[in-house]
């Protein structure tokens, strides 16, 4: 602003209007002026400039918040589509289930048929546990909680083991699988199970997308300093829009072939989580529809393999056909009835003593009544969790051994082992455990020496 007045109060008033700068006529000179205008143009252009990186900062924000929004929408879409395949998945073998229970309860079913019917719903137990299994592997991957148990192992007897391990499926789909394994030794420093998880992962896949009657084959080489395996059959191949996409979980590839051999499809990304927790890298190629795929897993090789150390014989497992030398005292703490109740039949036609209860105050009135030899308890009672109800049992038996405490619970991640683990349970199996599996243990049960004092507890209120 130029002006001839010279009042201060006129300049402050310009100055809030906007005025970049104030002159009284008559007190400047050339070069105050041009300094004046100078400075004013320079203001303008930085304004100038700062509204233009204002204007790009904000377009690349808008384009951020729109992908942004797009990726939760793909991700709600691929959540929902999961769902609705988890659901699918479950009632598939719960039909059958209920089907054969059904046929069992009818009056004049002959025995072969309802021998029949009892392996059918077996099998479908089975895969229902191992779509659970499935589910937390889910969890564990997206919480990043899957840990390795990383050992110097040869390849080539992983490859074996896999192998072996989809055999049956092989046979069933009447596939020829054709396995290459390595030259010679390829010792790799890996989690010998997990390794094996990935391949037997990569055949199964391999297996569901291949036609009955299909050629599969693995090979395993050496390439440089890493270990390659390589996966190929000869299915149904994979479109090239979703070759990037194979490994995202929830994403699937929506084929009939698939959804009629079941499964959560987690599967690919189980693999590629495994292959890069140990340092690897897994690659998916396929011409398209209908022209089959292959998988590539590379694995760096261990620096310098030692010679194994020779393995220790594995201890004497007593067989589940044999007869319990003792019948034990067991008390169910499980507040499921018809839970309960089976289980309790189950362990008293193995010729056990069981008393059940369904809460954690009636296990500690039980536990100061009686003493059992064993413990079997859920963890997600009812008032008293089966962490504290442990806890009060290892306290009020002191320094004597007690019972034995297995808990028995649909809880199976890492954090609620650790728990049982820290409040005094022996042994943490996970719903719905294996008959044959529990009357091992129990049988391992019976040769432990418990001896000691009754316990000093006093239902709920014993500390």
């Amino acid at each position: 602003m130029m002006t001839g007045r010279g009042d201060e109060s006129i300049a402050v008033q310009a100055l809030k209007r906007g005025a970049q700068d104030y002159l009284i006529k008559g007190r400047f000179d050339h070069e105050a002026l041009r300094r004046t205008v100078d400075n004013a143009v320079a203001s303008v252009v930085d304004r100038r400039a700062v509204e233009r990186q204002r204007l790009r900062l904000l377009e690349r924000l808008e384009r951020e918040a729109r992908a942004r929004a797009d990726e939760l929408a793909e991700m709600d879409r691929r959540k929902n589509e999961f769902l609705a395949m988890l659901a699918h998945e479950l009632r598939n073998p719960l039909a059958p289930i209920r089907s054969a229970l059904h046929l069992m309860s009818m009056p004049g079913v002959d025995a072969e048929t309802v021998d029949r019917a009892r392996g059918m719903a077996q099998r479908q137990v089975a895969q229902l546990a191992h779509l659970v299994d499935d589910l937390l592997e889910v969890s564990r991957i997206t919480r990043g909680k899957i840990q390795l148990d990383p050992k110097e192992v040869d390849l080539g007897s992983v490859v074996a083991r896999a192998v072996e391990a989809v055999r049956p499926m092989m046979e069933q789909h009447r596939h020829a699988l054709e396995a290459t394994p390595p030259a010679g030794p390829l010792t790799l420093s890996a989690d010998a199970a997990r390794l094996e998880q990935v391949l037997v992962n990569l055949l199964n896949n391999a297996a569901k997308y291949t036609e009955d009657g299909g050629r599969i084959t693995l090979r395993a080489d050496r390439e440089g300093a890493w270990a390659a395996v390589r996966v190929r059959d000869t299915g149904v191949g994979i479109a090239p829009e979703m070759l990037p996409r194979v490994f995202d979980l929830f994403t699937q590839v929506d084929h009939s072939l698939d959804r009629a051999q079941g499964g959560l499809g987690i599967g690919l990304t189980l693999v590629r989580t495994l292959v890069e927790l140990h340092g690897g890298t897994v690659e998916a190629a396929s011409d398209g529809l209908g022209a089959g795929s292959e998988f590539t897993v590379r694995l760096p090789l261990a620096a310098a393999p030692s010679a194994p150390a020779p393995a220790p014989p594995p201890p004497a497992e007593p067989s589940a056909d044999d007869v319990p030398p003792r019948p034990l005292r067991i008390l169910l703490v499980e507040d499921h009835p018809d839970g309960a109740e089976m289980l309790a039949s189950l362990l008293g036609h193995w010729g056990h003593r069981v008393e059940a209860v369904a809460d954690g105050a009636q296990a500690l009135d039980a536990l100061a009544a009686g003493r059992p030899d064993l413990v079997l308890m859920d963890l997600g009672l009812p008032g008293m969790d089966g962490y504290e109800v442990a806890r009060r049992i290892r306290e009020g038996y002191g320094d004597a051994r007690g019972p034995f405490l297995i808990a028995l619970t649909g809880y199976g991640q890492e954090e609620a082992r650790r728990k049982s683990s820290e409040a005094g349970f022996d042994l943490h199996l996970v719903k719905p455990v294996d008959p044959e599996e529990l009357r091992r243990v129990l049988s391992r049960v019976e040769s432990i020496d418990r001896s000691g004092p009754a316990p000093g507890l006093v239902g709920d209120d014993a500390v």
